[in-house]
């Protein structure tokens, strides 16, 4: 693969190399939609070395054990910077602030008003200019200055809490079509990065599911792909021991269910205040788990729903926020639309279905939305 950049020439322009990082940028819009087999495509290339040695000089790529190129942690955190650089362009900056809560967390945040001290108080929000003026009118000036229960005045204050989030990323065989899987991709590195830069107690995880579910890292998700379809009949049953797997189980099914469940299973063990799931999806469920055993169907059936269902319910009695954002292009998504609909009557939490280009804001302000309501400390 050759990057090159083209413009009219007059004469009298100045020959210029491109940057590593504006060669690292366009090898990732590869990546974001088809994962690591461009990075093992690298290996492949004899007709522009020196724009790889470059980058790899940046330190934006690396290569691993095995001598195979991979986005190195610096190339991770220019991609996820990059994204949220590129989401914010879509949308007003101030409308991604801070997330508050009702339940008192590990901190608070002082605002500017005061007010008179009321029992129980802390006195580590005294607002000390306020009530040392307090105390000389009372006293009529003079030193020294005896201070008094009426003459205290502290900051008002707002609770907050951390924030434990999953965000559940279909990697169905569906997502590959319409850029939907790489705007995703993009949407969860770029939460990624606000988490990290202005909510550092919050814990931001990821989850892909299809035929399965697993959890995420950083790379694993910019190395990933859609599962490719592998089956093409017009209908499908099958089930399989999960104890006793053969060693291809068709893998391009939406498993919301094993998802569900495993984001469930992760924050139940979490300390945090809130917890919140984020589901991001382009099709019904046509996978879920029955006791030891995975079930694939195909066209969605309602037996496949009201499993998943099911799991949504244990994950709001769980206390468990759930926020459900269907990817819709056409009319065909119809069932989507009332399935997720469903999801948010069964979990009185969030729904909304939206192209690709608005998943950014759509699950940014879900995200603030996880913190609850503010409450001024009394």
């Amino acid at each position: 693969m050759s990057v090159f950049e083209y413009s009219k020439w007059d004469g009298s322009q100045q020959f210029s190399p491109q940057s590593a990082e504006r060669a690292f940028d366009q090898l990732t819009e590869y990546i974001m939609q088809h994962g690591d087999q461009v990075l093992r495509s690298l290996d492949d290339l004899d007709d522009s070395p020196e724009i790889l040695e470059m980058i790899q000089k940046e330190g934006l790529i690396e290569k691993d054990e095995e001598g195979k190129y991979r986005v190195s942690p610096k190339g991770i955190r220019r991609i996820q910077s990059s994204a949220l650089t590129e989401l914010f362009q879509t949308f007003q900056r101030d409308g991604v602030g801070k997330h508050d809560t009702a339940q008192k967390g590990e901190g608070t945040v002082r605002l500017e008003d005061s007010r008179p001290y009321v029992y129980g108080d802390s006195l580590a929000n005294m607002n000390v200019h306020e009530t040392l003026k307090n105390a000389l009118i009372r006293q009529g000036g003079g030193t020294p200055i005896r201070l008094k229960s009426e003459d205290y005045v502290i900051y008002e204050t707002e609770y907050q809490t951390r924030c434990a989030t999953i965000v559940l990323i279909d990697m169905s065989g569906s997502m590959s079509r319409y850029g939907k899987y790489a705007t995703t991709k993009k949407v969860a590195l770029a939460l990624q990065a606000m988490v990290r830069a202005q909510y550092p107690q919050d814990t931001l995880q990821l989850v892909g599911f299809y035929s399965y579910a697993n959890v995420l890292t950083e790379r694993q998700l910019i190395d990933s792909a859609p599962k490719p379809v592998s089956m093409f009949d017009s209908r499908i049953n099958l089930r399989f021991d999960l104890d006793h797997l053969p060693s291809r189980v068709p893998q391009h099914f939406t498993n919301i269910d094993a998802g569900l469940r495993l984001a469930r299973n992760m924050l139940t063990r979490h300390a945090a205040g809130n917890k919140q799931i984020i589901v991001i999806t382009d099709g019904e469920p046509t996978a879920h788990i029955e006791g030891r055993e995975l079930v694939l169907i195909y066209p969605p059936a309602k037996k496949t729903a009201q499993h998943t269902l099911a799991e949504a319910r244990r994950c709001a009695a769980a206390g468990i926020r759930v926020s459900s954002f269907a990817l819709v292009e056409d009319y065909f998504y119809l069932g989507l639309v009332n399935f997720v609909e469903e999801m948010a009557r069964v979990t009185q939490g969030v729904a909304a279905y939206c192209g690709a280009d608005d998943l950014g804001k759509y699950v940014f302000d879900s995200f603030i939305g996880g913190r609850r309501t503010r409450r001024t400390a009394n």
